[in-house]
């Protein structure tokens, strides 16, 4: 067992997969030279040459619409957009291409493509470059949008995400790059798209989030158990498909639920999960399901806005304390 990054957990996998299939190519800005802008293909060029790490222009819409073409004709390109704010330059080809040439042509051609991005606040890169606009990907029949937590989950994702033969989005949280954990060596698991995972049980409340969020609900139920409060944790892991039975089971057995997201409240991710539990689970809730979400403003600059704008886990841990205290338990 290794304990690496989440960052050298992507790299490391997008080399593997490349070593694995000469189908796999990778393109984007700056990903060859330049190393990539947070360093994911790090050594790539150098070791697979210009056939498979292609330099692109600064032309979203171009590239991603060549990887859909090459898709087509049956290579695996991976691409990795600088950001995904900047996949609103190519939502036209993401949205009316890629996720849609497979239900056109009545199953004739698949897309296999990936397309990698990093999102989210944090970093101080203001209103345009700090979005989480998942949640316009997830919202398309079509597409597969995978958003791991961890170093592990990075890996696996990446690994399903290059072999399945449908166009899938990897969103990848700019606060995560550096975050660490254990990937067991040698390891080839391929995780399974549109399964949620409980990362920790427990009994009082159900606590589900994605990306960042799912790794700072662990620590908040981690820091929760000294105050003798369970709390189980769902990862949500694969937001199209939307693993909604994980949630429901979770739900049905604690009772109620906090969903924390990255994005805006309303319309977000989390208002998909809360009506999946009012479907499924409205029979069991002792308490509204809550969500905890970024403030609705464009993304301040000003770090102290900045914080005050994204949620965190104070802000995740006074819900919790809230729901639970509305069904009659007192938490510290």
């Amino acid at each position: 067992m290794s304990v690496i990054t989440y960052r050298q957990a992507l790299r490391d996998t997008l080399r593997a997969e490349m070593l694995r299939d000469d189908d796999v190519l990778l393109l984007g800005e700056e990903i060859g030279l330049f190393e990539g802008s947070y360093k994911i293909t790090e050594g790539l060029l150098n070791e697979f040459g210009e056939q498979r790490v292609r330099d692109t222009p600064i032309s979203e819409e171009g590239f991603v619409g060549a990887a859909v073409g090459t898709a087509m004709m049956g290579l695996r390109p991976v691409v990795e957009l600088m950001t995904i704010n900047f996949s609103l330059i190519a939502v036209d080809q993401i949205i009316n291409h890629a996720a849609k040439v497979y239900g056109m042509f009545g199953g004739q051609t698949s897309v296999p493509m990936v397309i990698r991005t990093p999102g989210g606040g944090g970093q101080q890169l203001g209103a345009t470059h700090s979005q989480n606009i998942e949640l316009f990907y997830a919202f398309v029949p079509g597409l597969k949008v995978l958003a791991p937590s961890s170093p592990a989950d990075a890996a696996a994702m990446l690994r399903a995400a290059v072999r399945d033969d449908d166009p899938v989005m990897l969103l990848e949280n700019l606060g995560l790059y550096n975050s660490k954990g254990e990937v067991p060596d040698g390891d080839e698991s391929v995780a399974e798209i549109g399964r949620a995972a409980v990362t920790r049980e427990g009994s009082d409340i159900t606590l589900i989030g994605y990306s960042r969020m799912a790794a700072m609900s662990l620590r908040v139920a981690e820091e929760l158990a000294e105050q003798d409060v369970s709390v189980e944790v769902v990862d949500l892991r694969s937001l199209r498909p939307l693993d909604r039975q994980t949630v429901v089971d979770s739900v049905r057995k604690t009772g109620c639920a906090v969903i924390a997201e990255d994005d805006w409240l309303t319309y977000g991710i989390g208002a998909e999960v809360a009506a999946s539990i009012q479907e499924g689970a409205f029979d069991y809730l002792d308490a509204p399901v809550r969500r905890v979400a970024m403030a609705e403003v464009p993304l301040p600059y000003a770090k102290p806005l900045e914080n005050a704008a994204l949620p965190s886990t104070e802000s995740i841990t006074t819900a919790v304390k809230e729901t639970l205290s509305a069904v009659g338990k007192r938490v510290g």
